[in-house]
């Protein structure tokens, strides 16, 4: 196997390459190092790159594993590299935000996702880029380089985790943890062409640190195939000690759900929003597909979609009000992020939005009586070009977002599992997306009508010409 294809072959298939021996962890780190070192000045995917630490880990773990008699005893992910999203705490590693004031903030401990996912065997390449406090759907913080799409570098990969989708989809890492409050791991999912869940809120933990707004965010996974995404979903799900919200654990294993028969499953479907109105064609056209192939495989097919026409202010509000509560000092920020904390109202108008915001989620989950899943567009439209909003006013900005990303967030509010999934490119030769929602804590019914679709509609064969 010749590097590149290396570089892109999928993380489970890498462990199993470690475990028989064929490869050494120290050979897959130093491989995906030197990609780093040669791409990502012009991609801008990493804010931290840890050299030496992964390095070492690397090194101790080729040891061990060359003392090892039975390497089936190793932990499911031992040797494989990743990247941790800069809003997640690595202790020793900066933790930025994406805000060039906390450049030297660096913690010493670890969020709980990250102490999971070193226990699964990941090696740390370091830490992904994200749009400042992880609050805009681009990543293109003041003080770093804009992240840029690997498959049309003009283009932006997304945000907030723009970063971990243009790693995984240029081929620095071959699965990424991430974040989603909004749309914030779906949206880059979408632009960069990868596989995106989003699970139900309570599925992972927000140890050791608490939740802030409301449950409408939380970690979840990105890569190129469902499976690897599914597999580093069972990694990263757990309830830890004091958890604000939890699920128990799933019947079986999320990537044991790939391999799940489905029985005939009734599913909803819209190409418009409330209202922002109808997507444009070319992601209109990307459900309209995905739900020929879905009535193809027998399931029963119905337009429908929620009405989440309250949900624009009240969101907006707690939007407002997870910025003005970073307690990064207002002139640290961006024009942008600055406007957005200074919207904030009384506390009493945020518990207003709160309690108008679950209103509306239980209308939501009450449309999932009906329907197992709902499909939709990811966003709205397809992919902008880096620096395409920058010179408009917040006000404008505002609503060019809210235009481009509505069908993400009622599903964070609502607490929604959802998954985003490739379907096509455009004229730009950019990634096209949609997404499924399921019913609350149904991640295994979406994962496996997410490997259904892949079976009739591959894509991880598909790579950027920029990364060859």
């Amino acid at each position: 196997m010749n590097k590149i294809d290396l570089a892109f072959t999928s993380a489970l298939e890498q462990a199993q390459l470690i475990r028989s021996k064929q490869i050494s962890p120290l050979e897959l780190t130093q491989l995906y190092l030197e990609r780093i070192q040669r791409l990502d000045s012009r991609l801008g995917s990493f804010f931290t790159v840890a050299t030496q630490t992964a390095l070492a880990d690397a090194k101790a773990k080729t040891e061990q594993l060359n003392q090892t008699q039975d390497t089936a005893e190793l932990p499911p992910f031992f040797g494989v590299p990743t990247a941790i999203k800069d809003l997640n705490a690595v202790a020793g590693m900066p933790l930025s935000y994406g805000v060039p004031f906390q450049k030297n903030n660096i913690p010493n401990y670890d969020d709980g996702v990250v102490t999971r996912i070193k226990q699964a065997g990941f090696i740390l390449l370091g830490k992904t880029a994200t749009s400042e406090l992880g609050s805009l759907p681009y990543t293109e913080p003041l003080g770093f380089p804009p992240t840029r799409n690997p498959w049309n570098l003009n283009y932006t990969s997304g945000g907030s985790s723009g970063g971990a989708a243009a790693a995984v989809a240029a081929g620095l890492c071959s699965v990424a943890p991430s974040s989603d409050g909004g749309g914030s791991l779906r949206g880059p999912a979408f632009c960069c062409g990868l596989v995106g869940i989003k699970p139900a809120r309570g599925r992972i933990s927000y140890a050791p640190v608490g939740d802030y707004q409301n449950g409408i965010a939380t970690n979840g996974t990105l890569a190129r195939t469902v499976a690897d995404a599914a597999a580093l979903l069972d990694v990263m799900s757990g309830y830890i000690t004091g958890d604000p919200y939890w699920l128990p654990d799933p019947q079986i294993s999320f990537l044991d759900s790939t391999r799940q028969a489905l029985s005939q499953l009734r599913i909803a479907f819209s190409t418009t929003m409330p209202i922002v109105g109808e997507a444009a064609e070319i992601c209109g056209q990307s459900v309209k597909q995905t739900v020929q192939h879905l009535e193809e495989m027998g399931h029963i097919i119905e337009p429908g979609c929620p009405d989440f026409s309250g949900l624009r202010e009240p969101f907006i509000k707690v939007w407002q009000a997870g910025v003005a509560a970073s307690g990064i000092p207002p002139e640290a920020l961006s024009p942008m992020n600055r406007w957005i904390a200074s919207q904030v109202g009384s506390a009493g108008e945020y518990l207003q939005a709160v309690r108008q915001m679950q209103l509306v989620a239980r209308q939501i989950v009450a449309f999932f009586d009906t329907f197992d899943v709902l499909v939709l567009p990811t966003y709205m439209h397809p992919t902008i070009r880096v620096g395409e909003w920058a010179d408009l006013s917040p006000e404008e900005t505002l609503q060019k977002i809210i235009a481009w990303i509505a069908p993400c967030p009622p599903f964070n509010v609502a607490g929604l599992p959802a998954i985003a999934l490739p379907a096509g490119f455009d004229s730009n030769g950019l990634p096209l997306g949609i997404q499924l929602v399921g019913r609350p804590a149904a991640e295994a019914t979406l994962i496996a009508l997410a490997a259904q679709l892949e079976t009739v509609q591959p894509w991880s064969q598909h790579r950027p010409a920029f990364v060859g």
